[in-house]
């Protein structure tokens, strides 16, 4: 008799890419609930992009401490779900590559995120990255909905 093991699902291992502390929080509460659900346990990678040679629009330290600012809301998001969750920080020149790059060394099951919500412009900019990540993955890319926490993970007041 073969084993019948299911395969691994789509959530177990997602790699989730977070831009900035307030990118992540919103990531993570629509993101953490469906993994943990699925008991995955995700990756999260922040790509700090360089400017190839042009001067860099921030100090390298500055956009370090900013992904420790996001991974610090990652990790409290995390223990909110009783999630165990890896923090990797990536450089390139190309996000969209940085994150396709992190995908394959972690092995992830899919690239999983959470669309920044904004303005037309804003959607026009990053829309150019999300549209490139679902072209250029070779694995799943789940987009999340833009959906309210509804309270999940956190303690009911009384």
């Amino acid at each position: 008799m073969t084993d019948s093991t299911d395969p691994p699902g789509i959530l177990s291992r997602p790699l989730v890419p977070v831009a900035s502390e307030d990118d992540a929080v919103e990531t993570c509460r629509t993101a953490f609930p469906r993994i943990a659900a699925a008991g995955g346990r995700p990756v999260v990678v922040h790509v700090i992009e360089k400017a190839g040679g042009a001067p860099d629009k921030a100090s390298v330290e500055q956009r370090e401490a900013a992904a420790e600012e996001a991974f610090a809301a990652v990790r409290d998001c995390a223990a909110d779900y009783g999630l165990d969750v890896e923090t990797e920080v990536r450089y390139g020149t190309d996000v969209v590559d940085a994150i396709v790059a992190a995908a394959a060394d972690a092995d992830a099951s899919a690239i999983v995120f959470h669309p920044r919500g904004g303005s037309w412009l804003l959607d026009l900019l990053t829309g150019d990255v999300r549209d490139r990540l679902i072209a250029e993955s070779d694995r799943p890319v789940v987009v999340l909905p833009d959906e309210t926490d509804d309270g999940a993970g956190a303690e009911d007041d009384q």
